[in-house]
């Protein structure tokens, strides 16, 4: 009965570690999708400062370019740059927290496996 219990027990620990695996990298992925967005808005506000005021800019639409004045573009790089740096420090904030719980499913796996050592012994002999 306590087997079947830690056979179960095991079961669900690891659903949550895929689980948890998943979501990681999922968050690691947005988390470099928008460090690149945002060092795209900070090369390209740094390009549009090096201009000069009368210099016809063009934002780009699709495939295609419309005129724009250069303020409307810095503007829109800037807030591009303020949201990705928005969306950054929440994404860190949701990585760290899977974090703590992908560690505290690894101990709760742990404690499993060494109460348990017969339960051990059978994964083991099933990943061979």
């Amino acid at each position: 009965m306590a087997d079947e219990a830690n056979r179960s027990a095991f079961v669900e620990i690891q659903g949550r570690m895929i689980e948890t695996t998943a979501k990681l990298k999922q968050v690691q992925i947005q988390l470099r999708n928008k460090e690149g967005e945002k060092k795209r808005a900070y090369l390209t506000l740094e390009e549009l400062k090096q201009l000069s005021d009368d210099t016809n800019t063009y934002k780009s639409i699709g495939r295609t370019f419309i005129l724009e004045p250069k303020s409307a573009v810095m503007e829109e790089q800037e807030q591009k740059l303020k949201d990705s740096e928005g969306a950054i420090s929440s994404l860190q904030s949701s990585k760290e927290y899977l974090e703590k719980q992908m560690a505290e499913v690894e101990t709760n796996l742990r404690e499993l496996l060494q109460q348990d050592p017969t339960l051990a012994r059978q994964i083991m002999a099933m990943s061979v």
